[in-house]
């Protein structure tokens, strides 16, 4: 295969294959093409030459679909899930199992949990996947390409994230695979992992293939060659360095429920390495040392003296470094450029009268990023234009630049290739070498026995053993970490659950724990009770609000902005907003009144269609611009706002439709009653129900869940998230007009003032109703409790006799306070939760 971008040359001749039941591992640095190997088999990339053939048949890779159609499964190192969605509707995303495409959910279940326990996996499948562990959520997508019978599987660095246990058992599952006759492709840069796992090695450097091994014949210092022209010695080199007095003394630390009597040492000049299994309490440590998660028992001193740094200020004053695990998300801002990033920690000392001076901020981190031979092109690229190598040297670069006496580095190869962990490593030793005290802490056995001096190992939450120069072994450093100490209070055992409150291990094994779990699931069960403490008490104010008309009029009003309602959850379900919905009731709302006043015998119900039509042309003119025109929806929707509601001024400038000026038929609609209930109470019923099961039920409405949720790893699945997005839209601006129809008929007083403002209601409602504005989560049962809890609160405040001019804060902060208690109750049942896993 071969492919160019632009002048450059990403893959020249690249030339392999994978048999049926064999593990082939695909290497080399960053930059060298695997990942462009990778998105070509996945369909992302169309090859500019050569041919991709599978089970002997030749095949165009024109897109993701074409290629899960041709049996190649793509799993990558950030699976493409959907967190909000359940485990079996994540196995078969993109092929649900539907008829007539009603979505099979309990036989959805059934199979999903049978393909997961097949991979060593028990789950409830009818949990969020947001529920799940990083390593469990591999296997599901694993599940996902068995459930869509993939002949070819393709791993992309699958074990980035995942503890040496997890990868062991991810490596049981992949072998459980190969020998049911899948062909594997593995692309990592463990070497450690691909000599235990595969079956051939292929190596890439330059975009070109430079050697295929069979792992029987080869071993790490080759395949270190082969990808970059020295020896594996060359990555660990460390010069002997003169060790000077103790910089960083523990004596006793400890953090409630988290580690305890931790006493380490760390001397000027020496790299000291924490070792042991994820979650041991390593990286808490080093977050209470640098003042992030502090302490509470037990003290530090920092070159002698006692330092109780309770802020990462503090820490920097005292000469204290941390560069965090989670490089992407708190070490750099992406899209800011390299010189931001690198005068981050010092940007006070940059300015001049309280501006960023450029001058002052190159002289600051000119010397820092220089000792770290950074390859760019310009220091005012953005961070997220550099390899990950490089995004790590800027990091460092960034704290060098505070001249500390301290740098404490968590995982600081994790997802970088060997070359550059070789340059890492080279900046280690010069650091040491410069008299810096130096903290590693890795989950790499041979990074910390190449580059520490000493190492400590933890175990739950305590330090179980220390290893010096020849005394380091990795064999008796993994045994300390796994061996089971005594409980203590940093590593107590969970309190007893029902087997089914785990998300793994079974079902629920009481009716109690069923509800209990059921009832977990559906948090507008706790909104509704949020407002109605806030709702009862106030009534008391004044017993009237109970009186039947007054209910009626809340039920009524309730119904008619709950049409809206629901078209914004549509929308926002998409990862959208629509601003626009007042103006687009408003302009339907004019335009049927005016149609029954001025064109005699029209019906009834050709005015609600027109209304109907209005609305739809509005949503569908937003959909088009967000869903296909890729501008964002809050520039669209804002502009549409004002487009919308001027075109009503300027159509109906100053005219206004009375109760008098159109047919008794028109406003005896909409008060209609079937017995005790209205007509608008029976629309906005049937609606929600029906827009509750096309969401929860159909093939549409689930993806709808998934194009919000994940719109790139929809798109994979081949679901087409611009028309997910276009729908919506249209959706939304059809109910709206069907609102603004029934509104000129309720309240007949029509002008262009209608609906004024009530974007704000509608918007505040479904999002206190729970769906969230990151999208795919919410449920309609979330909206009609947002809706009709702020309405009535709004009522119930009028009737108490709240002054106008106090209203509407008061009613913010009711809001508010609402909104808090719903808060309170869900983080208590993410905490248990937490407390389960």
């Amino acid at each position: 295969m071969r492919k160019t971008f632009g002048a450059t040359v990403a893959c020249e001749d690249v030339s392999f294959g994978v048999r049926s039941g064999e593990i082939v591992a695909l290497i080399g640095e960053n930059g060298a093409g695997k990942s462009t190997c990778v998105k070509m088999l996945a369909g992302v990339h169309r090859p500019d030459g050569g041919t991709i053939r599978v089970g002997g048949v030749d095949v165009v890779l024109g897109d993701a679909r074409v290629a899960r159609a041709a049996g190649i499964a793509v799993v990558n190192q950030h699976p493409e899930l959907f967190a909000e969605l359940s485990v079996a509707e994540n196995v078969f995303a993109g092929y649900a199992l539907q008829k007539s495409g009603i979505v099979q959910r309990a036989e959805m279940e059934r199979r999903a949990h049978a393909l997961l326990t097949e991979l060593g996996l028990d789950v409830d499948t009818s949990r969020p996947l947001a529920q799940l562990r990083v390593s469990e959520r591999q296997l599901v997508e694993i599940a996902r390409a068995l459930a869509g019978d993939a002949s070819v599987l393709v791993l992309d660095e699958p074990t980035a994230a995942l503890t040496t246990t997890e990868a062991m058992h991810l490596f049981t599952v992949v072998r459980r695979l190969r020998d049911r006759g899948v062909a594997v492709l593995f692309v990592g840069h463990r070497l450690e992992e691909i000599l235990a796992l595969s079956d051939r090695v292929v190596v890439l450097r330059d975009g070109e293939v430079v050697g295929v091994r069979t792992t029987a014949g080869t071993d790490e210092d080759e395949l270190v060659r082969l990808m970059v022209g020295r020896s594996l010695a060359d990555i660990y080199s460390r010069q002997p360095t003169e060790l000077g007095g103790v910089v960083l003394q523990l004596e006793g630390l400890g953090r409630r429920g988290v580690f305890e009597d931790i006493s380490i040492s760390v001397r000027a000049g020496e790299v000291v390495g924490l070792a042991g299994l994820v979650g041991s309490g390593r990286s808490e440590v080093a977050r209470a040392v640098f003042g992030v998660e502090p302490a509470d028992a037990g003290q530090i001193r920092i070159d002698g003296e006692p330092y109780r740094g309770r802020t990462p200020a503090d820490a920097m004053a005292a000469g204290v470094a941390y560069v965090s695990e989670d490089r992407r998300g708190q070490s750099l801002v992406e899209e800011f450029s390299i010189l931001d990033n690198a005068v981050l920690p010092v940007v006070d000392r940059a300015t001049t009268a309280g501006l960023v001076d450029d001058d002052k901020t190159v002289r600051l981190v000119a010397d820092p990023l220089q000792r770290m031979r950074l390859r760019f092109e310009s220091v005012t690229q953005p961070a997220s234009s550099l390899s990950g190598g490089n995004q790590q040297k800027v990091v460092l670069a960034k704290w060098l630049a505070t001249n500390p006496r301290l740098l404490i580095l968590d995982e600081p190869t994790q997802g970088v290739d060997i070359g550059a962990k070789a340059e890492v490593h080279r900046i280690i030793d010069e650091l040491a070498q410069s008299g810096l005290a130096i903290v590693v802490i890795s989950s790499d056995m041979p990074e910390l026995i190449g580059s520490c001096d000493r190492i400590y190992v933890m175990n739950r939450g305590r330090i179980a053993a220390e290893f010096t120069g020849d005394e380091i072994d990795p064999i008796a450093i993994g045994r300390a970490a796994t061996t089971s100490v005594e409980p203590t209070t940093a590593g107590e055992e969970p309190p007893a659950v029902e087997p089914g409150d785990a998300l793994s291990g079974g079902r629920p094994s009481s009716v109690v724990t069923a509800v209990r779990a059921r009832l977990a699931g559906r948090p507008e069960l706790a909104l509704a009770a949020a407002l109605l403490l806030l709702i009862v008490p106030l009534s008391a104010l004044n017993p009237n609000f109970y009186s039947v008309n007054n209910l009626q009029d809340v039920a009524d009003y309730s119904s008619i902005v709950g049409l809206v309602c629901l078209g914004e959850m549509l929308v926002i379900l998409t990862r959208n907003i629509d601003l626009s919905v007042a103006s687009t009731v408003g302009l339907s709302a004019y335009v049927a009144a005016v149609l029954m006043r001025d064109v005699s015998g029209t019906p009834v119900v050709v005015a609600v269609l027109v209304g109907l039509a209005v609305g739809a042309l509005c949503g569908a003119l937003n959909g088009l611009l967000v869903g296909y025109g890729r501008i964002p929806s809050i520039v669209v929707t804002l502009g549409t706002l004002a487009m919308y509601r001027g075109l009503l001024s300027q159509i109906s400038s100053g005219d206004r439709v009375k109760p008098g000026d159109v047919p008794g038929a028109w406003l005896d609609w909409s008060k209609a009653s079937l017995g005790p209930v209205s007509t608008v109470n029976v629309v906005a019923v049937v609606l929600f129900l029906a827009a509750g099961f096309a969401l929860s039920r159909t093939t549409f409405g689930r993806s709808v869940y998934l194009a919000g949720s994940n719109p790139a790893g929809a798109e994979l699945l081949g679901v087409r998230t611009g028309r997910r997005v276009l729908a919506a839209f249209t959706l939304s601006g059809l109910l709206a007009g069907l609102a603004g129809a029934t509104w000129a008929s309720y309240y007949p007083y029509v002008d262009g003032q209608v609906a004024i403002g009530l974007e704000q209601a509608v918007i505040a409602a479904v999002v206190v109703g729970g769906v969230a504005l990151r999208g795919g989560h919410g449920s309609v049962g979330g909206v009609a409790v947002g809706v009709v809890g702020l309405l009535a609160l709004r009522k119930v405040l009028i009737v108490s006799g709240v002054p106008d001019q106090y209203l509407q804060a008061v009613y913010g902060a009711s809001i508010i306070a609402a909104v808090t208690v719903d808060v309170l109750l869900n983080r208590r049942r993410l905490a248990r939760t937490q407390r389960i896993r």
